[in-house]
């Protein structure tokens, strides 16, 4: 639905992750072999990773002034369990948040999560990833309007619709 940029950065694979289901057909991609190998997912991980997708999708939906659009785990309960560590560039002197668990390819999903939420913050761009607010969308989108006030994925699909029915309401 989204006919919008893809977040910067990291912000990218949480856009992706809430974006997994499309609230309208049903359609759920962490039910495919291919749409779990997309976050380097096992088949066993895909209720977790949809745990952690609702909750994000609450916080997006916060972020655009709207409430959660069903009861959900708190994110900080789910990223409280995703290990991170500082990194530090010895030749720059650059330090960043890492998903701590080395060794493992890919890092845990919730990791990489945390990681990407973290640099967000420190870069200011984690409370422009919005919901849309149309409720049967819900997409996740990166509000790159002035004055941060975007409220739908689509200006062609979810505002025109907002836009019709206010229109045929008068």
């Amino acid at each position: 639905m989204n006919d919008r940029a893809p977040a910067p950065g990291g912000l990218a694979l949480v856009q992706a992750l809430v974006n997994t289901l499309d609230l309208e057909s049903g359609a759920d991609s962490l039910d495919t072999a291919e749409g779990l190998a997309r976050f380097g997912l096992a088949a066993g991980e895909a209720e977790g990773a949809r745990e952690l997708r609702e909750s994000l999708r609450a916080v997006c939906l916060a972020h655009a002034g709207h409430p959660a659009h069903r009861e959900v785990t708190p994110l900080g309960e789910l990223l409280a369990r995703a290990p991170l560590c500082v990194t530090v560039d010895e030749e720059g002197g650059g330090a960043r948040l890492v998903p701590a668990i080395a060794g493992t390819s890919p890092a845990p999903l919730a990791s990489r999560i945390a990681a990407a939420i973290a640099e967000s913050l420190v870069e200011g761009g984690w409370p422009r990833l919005k919901a849309c607010e149309a409720p049967t969308c819900h997409w996740a989108y990166y509000d790159r309007s002035p004055a941060g006030r975007g409220r739908w994925c689509s200006m062609s699909v979810c505002g025109a619709r907002a836009k019709m029915r206010r229109y045929r309401a008068k």
